[in-house]
């Protein structure tokens, strides 16, 4: 059983998971500070409010707090966004890795050189 964790663990698609979701949270820090500190002044100077995690509305006892909402929402516009160009710039370089010519292998040229023969 310890193997086949140790397998397991050892396989790279769980590794590069892994180091996918660190990358994924050092990457949230970096947007959400990039709206909290960049996008929402920009959107506040239109809306005549700086900070839109302060904007709550309030219906009898229950507060609304759609401001965080609207901060939820540019995060995952701009992540989404972000992983949009990336997957866009890394389809485009397997691209032109999938161009370049295969040269086939000696079992190959084999194969093709006795079917040849077999025509004949």
């Amino acid at each position: 059983m310890i193997q086949e964790f140790k397998n397991f663990i050892a396989r790279g698609n769980v590794i590069d998971m892994a180091v996918g979701i660190i990358i994924g949270s050092a990457f949230t820090a970096i947007v959400t500070s990039l709206v909290n500190n960049l996008i929402n002044p920009l959107i506040g100077i239109f809306l005549g409010k700086i900070d839109l995690s302060n904007l709550i509305l309030k219906v009898g006892d229950a507060t609304f707090k759609y401001g965080l909402f609207l901060n939820a929402v540019i995060n995952f516009l701009i992540i989404a966004f972000v992983v949009f160009i990336i997957v866009k710039v890394i389809n485009k370089f397997q691209k032109k890795e999938d161009a370049k010519p295969v040269e086939p292998s000696d079992e190959v040229k084999y194969l093709k050189e006795i079917a040849e023969l077999l025509k004949k």
